[in-house]
């Protein structure tokens, strides 16, 4: 590096000559980054030689995928963009599941993986791995950096391209002799991408439509989905219900995007939906969808889907609307501003007070329902105690399973950003290391990873991570000694057998968890339990808790696959 070089710059007008790792930090710096995931590795060997005396704060994880599910966390919490470094070949294919997870569930993610030399790219050179091939059809963009005159350029255009628009996960490959070479730092170039345009601002005609259509309905109901948390619309949209008086569903990403407690609220939709929000999916004469993509689990059978309701979309991502579900009012923009724009309007409220009453009966006469028992501890009952102990106000991450629909269902979120989860893509092994962005995200509150016994042995390590940086996360293990979910599918719909879904055997968690220096708490129910359960969560420290549920709990409502969103089971013991 010259000796002209000045790091730290305040300003955006920033031009020096430096290498091609130091680019990268400056860059890093300049985007305002807090934390990096990363695991070094020798491809990315400059790099992290750079980040030694950086002052950035990085985080290592034990594992590439347990930084990008971090990543994850934090980008889902704080809504600005994960950064994640993994050093070439299996660093970076140990980044795909990530990858993917982030890519269907639009979470800004601007990931680095190094790569071999550019003399050796193609020569199946050792720890080479075409990257840029894997991840194509599971990032918003990808890059491959040819000239250190480029990298610069590309950082600036890869977080653009990450938080704008529908968010999305974006790639860059650094040959590791890109990151020794120098060359010229600028910073302050436009960004200039003719082709990337995400359109913000809806077409007014579209949202007058939308407007008379509401005056006209008489069993209209709202789909939030997540795509309401990425724009920071929770209090427009709770201005809009509540202002058209207009009844809501949530998506199992969008939930906590309307508190819970509203009256308007019905639920989350779905599989394993309530009923309430379910039949006015089903029985609806316009249904309008905000951020939400009509994914199969929650639409069941589309041949029974709101067929009796003109459908509005609202989204940011045009290649969503219409996809799964035909659209008769197409909307895109920004869900934010349309929301601004439908309540500035202040259309004519729609004569549905009978069909608010319906669909108020249904919640009232078919709540969610599970039979407790003195004998064992059920599942929802610890979903429950623990929403009383954290008073709702708890950041809750899961993985994938039972005991991540029995958190949707009985851990009611109040407020938006509290609540995440794997949706798309249902990734075992999510829970942990997202609670742990999660955690640097929002070092205030209360961080839950409800975690199932199956997941949280694909990521444990992270414990260890946990406990260097001291973090005061509750982990939750609903131990089942099971698959929960799968074990439920074979014994509703494969004659009951079990195959591979039970386990024969398992580590003692509070043993395993204290040899990573954490405290573990066994929790049975045994005498006392809820005051060990409450005192354990209430605590200051890190602590995970092997709670022994009910082996055979099953997950209701349920709609299987095939049927319609009104064809549910479970709905009354």
């Amino acid at each position: 590096m010259s000796t002209n070089v000045q790091l730290n710059s305040s300003t955006a007008k920033c031009t020096n000559t430096m290498s091609g790792s130091l680019m990268l930090i400056e860059a890093l710096k300049q985007e305002k980054v807090e934390v990096i995931f990363g695991y070094p590795g020798g491809a990315v060997l400059p790099i992290y030689d750079s980040l030694y005396d950086s002052g950035v704060f990085h985080v290592l994880t034990r594992h590439e995928q347990g930084g990008i599910h971090a990543a994850e966390g934090y980008a889902r919490v704080s809504g600005k963009p994960g950064v994640v470094i993994a050093t070439s070949g299996p660093g970076a294919t140990n980044l795909v599941t990530g990858l993917a997870d982030a890519m269907i569930d639009s979470l800004p993610l601007v990931v680095f993986t190094g790569q071999v030399a550019s003399s050796v790219i193609g020569s199946d050179a050792f720890q080479e791995a075409d990257i840029l091939g894997v991840t194509t059809p599971i990032t918003k963009h990808n890059y491959q950096v040819r000239e250190v005159s480029e990298l610069p350029r590309i950082i600036k255009e890869a977080f653009h391209i990450a938080t704008t628009g529908r968010p999305g996960p974006v790639l860059i490959d650094i040959p590791k002799d890109i990151a020794t070479i120098e060359g010229e730092f600028k910073y302050d170039m436009p960004i200039n991408l003719p082709g990337y345009q995400p359109t913000s601002e809806p077409n007014y005609l579209q949202v007058r439509k939308l407007v008379e259509a509401v005056s006209r309905a008489k069993k209209p109901v709202i789909l939030a989905g997540a795509g309401v948390l990425h724009a920071k619309a929770s209090e427009e949209l709770v201005k809009y219900v509540e202002q058209q008086q207009i009844p809501v569903v949530n998506t199992l990403l969008g939930l906590g995007g309307i508190p819970a407690d509203n009256p308007l609220f019905l639920g989350m939709g779905g599989m394993h939906g309530t009923y309430a929000a379910n039949m006015a999916l089903y029985d609806c004469d316009l249904l309008i969808s905000v951020g939400a993509r009509f994914d199969d689990r929650l639409t069941g059978n589309l041949n029974h889907f709101a067929k009796k309701a003109t459908v509005a979309h609202i989204d940011i991502d045009p290649a969503e609307i219409g996809k799964n579900v035909p659209t008769q009012i197409p909307i895109v923009g920004d869900a934010k501003t349309v929301l601004e724009q439908l309540i500035k309007q202040d259309g004519k409220r729609g004569d549905h007070k009978e069909w608010n009453e319906l669909v108020s009966n249904h919640k009232k006469e078919y709540p969610l329902v599970y039979k407790d028992s003195d004998e064992e501890l059920k599942p929802q009952k610890i979903l429950e105690l623990i929403h009383q102990y954290t008073n709702g106000d708890a950041i809750v991450t899961t993985d994938v399973g039972q005991h991540q629909m029995w958190s949707a269902q009985y851990y009611n979120f109040l407020k938006p950003n509290k609540w995440v989860t794997s949706g798309g893509l249902g990734t075992m092994g999510f829970g942990l290391p997202a609670a742990i962005g999660a955690q640097l995200a929002d070092r205030e509150s209360t961080v839950v990873s409800v975690l199932g016994d199956g997941g949280f042995q694909m990521t444990l390590q992270e414990l260890g991570v946990i406990h260097e940086l001291n973090l005061p996360i509750k982990i939750v293990i609903l131990n089942n000694r099971a698959l929960g979910m799968v074990r439920q599918w074979q014994e509703l719909f494969y004659e009951e057998r079990y195959s591979h879904s039970k386990f024969v055997s398992q580590p003692d968690f509070v043993k395993l968890t204290e040899a990573y220096g954490i405290k573990g708490v066994r929790i049975d129910n045994s005498e006392g339990w809820q005051e060990r359960l409450k005192e354990a969560i209430t605590s200051d420290g890190p602590v995970l808790l092997d709670v022994q549920v009910s082996k055979d709990e099953n997950v209701y409502p349920m709609v299987a696959t095939g049927k319609g969103v009104h064809e549910m089971v479970g709905v009354k013991l």
